[in-house]
């Protein structure tokens, strides 16, 4: 039995300890905004926070996730009231598929937690772990760009 503290909540999740934490997420806690990808940690789908720094889900087990605090994309809103970078995306238009949102999602919200006030070049080498296969990569800078301002209170 492994213990997770995942968006907040322990929990108890009977699951192999080599099992990648993406697949504890989405098949034992049913918290499916997580998605698998490539499955060798190269694409950024799969991303979530591991004690506020973005890893890959898929190629970290539940055993070494045991002790941290994971939070996924349904982690990141307070109820109804979702963080800046989930307005921007919304008010940027930046999903197409939508199908890497959520680890975009993810990276950006690590990146200005580090960096108020990113630069395009510090978007591009932050977020370059996270593929698009759509293409949106300027509206995801924008977005970022525009989550930034708001949270400097610059909006």
């Amino acid at each position: 039995m492994l213990r997770l503290n995942v968006n907040g909540k322990d929990h108890e999740v009977d699951a192999p300890e080599d099992t990648p934490l993406l697949w504890v997420l989405r098949d034992e806690l049913n918290l499916v905004g997580t998605k698998f990808g490539c499955g060798i940690a190269q694409c950024g789908a799969c991303t979530v926070h591991m004690d506020g720094a973005p890893i890959r889900s898929c190629s970290v087990t539940a055993a070494s996730a045991a002790g941290h605090k994971i939070t996924t994309v349904e982690g990141l809103a307070q109820g109804d009231a979702l963080t800046a970078v989930q307005k921007a995306w919304i008010e940027h238009d930046v999903a197409q598929c939508g199908y890497c949102q959520a680890g975009q999602i993810m990276s950006a919200t690590a990146l200005l937690s580090t960096n108020p006030n990113p630069s395009d070049a510090d978007i591009d080498n932050f977020m370059s772990g996270n593929l698009c296969r759509c293409g949106t990569y300027t509206r995801i800078r924008i977005a970022i760009k525009s989550a930034a301002q708001t949270m400097r209170g610059a909006a």
